[in-house]
Order: C-alpha cells, then sequence, then structure tokens
C-alpha cells in the first residue's frame, strides 16, 4: 500500500534529517544517516538506501540499512541498469511496482525476484543543476508505493540535496570545483545522446536511457564516454548503428 507521511510527521522527519546531516562533516557518514532516516520513516519497507554518483554513472558513496539493500544496489551498478540508475539519469521519480512483470531493466528484475525484492521506488537527489545521486525504498510486497510515498520522499529528498551538497563541497571543495565542471559536462553529452536515441530510433525518455545504460554494460565504458561515442557518430567497437545485437 502505498504510503505519505502526514504534514507533521514528514515535518519532524525533515526536521530529524536535517539535524543529522547538519552536524556531520563526512559524506560517506552523511548518507548512512540519511537512508536510516529515510528507513524510520517508511517502516513497512524492507530497507532502505541512498547512493551518491558522479557525472559519468559511477557510485562514489552509499548508504544502506539492511544487506537486501545493499545486494539490490550491487546487482544494478554490475549490471549497468535498474531503477536507481534510471532515476539518477533521468532526474526522474522511478516505481517499481512489481519486479516479477517490470519489463525496463529484465537482468536486474531477475536478480531482485532472487533476492525477493518486488516493489522498489526511486528518488533523484538533486541540486540546482547537479543531479547528486538517488534514494530508494525497497519492499518484498507488490504494489507498495505509489504518487503518495513519492510526493513524501520528493520533499526528504530536496532537503536532503541540499544538505548532501554542502557536505561535499566542504569535504573536497578544489575537486568539487573541478569535478562539477566535468560532471555538467558529461550530464550534457547524456541528455544530449539522450535525445538523438530518441529522434533517430523513436525511442520514449526512459526507452533511450535504457539503451544508454546497457551500452555503457556491454562496452565497459562509462555513460558520458558512450553518449559521447554517439555525438560523434563512433563508440567503442566503431560507428553506432542504431542497433544491438
Amino acid at each position: 500500500m502505498s504510503q505519505q507521511l502526514p504534514l507533521d510527521e514528514l515535518t519532524l522527519t525533515l526536521a530529524r534529517i536535517k539535524g543529522l546531516l547538519l552536524t556531520e562533516e563526512k559524506v560517506d557518514r552523511a548518507v548512512q544517516l540519511l537512508a536510516e532516516g529515510i528507513r524510520d520513516a517508511f517502516p513497512g519497507s524492507a530497507g532502505a538506501g541512498v547512493s551518491l554518483i558522479d557525472g559519468q554513472g559511477n557510485r562514489t558513496s552509499a548508504g544502506a540499512t539492511d544487506p537486501l539493500v545493499i545486494e539490490g544496489d550491487q546487482s544494478q551498478y554490475r549490471l549497468g541498469q535498474g531503477p536507481c540508475l534510471s532515476a539518477w539519469a533521468t532526474e526522474r521519480t522511478v516505481i517499481v511496482d512489481d519486479a516479477g512483470t517490470d519489463q525496463r531493466w529484465p537482468q536486474w528484475a531477475e536478480a531482485a525476484v532472487q533476492l525477493s525484492i518486488s516493489s522498489v521506488i526511486s528518488v533523484p537527489l538533486v541540486r540546482g543543476a547537479r543531479c547528486l545521486g538517488a534514494m530508494k525504498l525497497y519492499s518484498a510486497a507488490p504494489g507498495a508505493y505509489g504518487q503518495a510515498t513519492a510526493r513524501s520522499l520528493e520533499k526528504l529528498a530536496g532537503s536532503a540535496a541540499i544538505l548532501l551538497d554542502n557536505i561535499q563541497t566542504s569535504e573536497t571543495p578544489k575537486r568539487f570545483s573541478d569535478g562539477l565542471v566535468h560532471a555538467l559536462n558529461s550530464r550534457d553529452a547524456i541528455s544530449r545522446a539522450q535525445g538523438y536515441l530518441m529522434g533517430q530510433r523513436g525511442l520514449t525518455e526512459e526507452e533511450a536511457i535504457r539503451e544508454l545504460l546497457l551500452l555503457s554494460q556491454e562496452s565497459m565504458q562509462s555513460l558520458a564516454s558512450v553518449s559521447t561515442g554517439i555525438l560523434t557518430g563512433g563508440s567503442r567497437e566503431g560507428t553506432y548503428d542504431g542497433s544491438r545485437e
């Protein structure tokens, strides 16, 4: 059943998470605290997690409340596909009602079913022009999350992204400045490659992102590198011909 926090409870949860993150100076510890805060706010879930992702689609920090979340996330990054990566790439909330019937990420869905994961909701952590990563909830029950849950999580994500961004900035100021330019350039290439696939092959936005993620996995290149290759008319194997074997 979809969960929506009452206004008072949501306010208290936001305040609690803000209080935890404002006193934390290390990113790794901050994402773990955020994951625990999300789990406590939605007690019916099997677990919660937070992943910070750089501009090339590489996970840099992660927090998880349960082994199930760790395994579910690891399968996404190993396979190069799944709801968390899609939420980050599209900067939109992604909901999986039933992994057993979801066709968007076949390999990840198969792994999720083996882990007894049925429902997932993943919300991007967006701060200005940057998407820092995503936070997510896992459930063993199908249809556990809907728009009510999404609205509550999106409110939490907005505040959390600001605080996590500030922690990242203070922890590594020079690397952050250099990384920001690179991240913005990478995301621009990904967005343009997505638009190219949509125009040339008639794909939906989600299908185009899935295609990029699969190409990244198969070529063992970063998402940004694959996107740049498509835009310049090439790929690791040669010219991108608009199809995959």
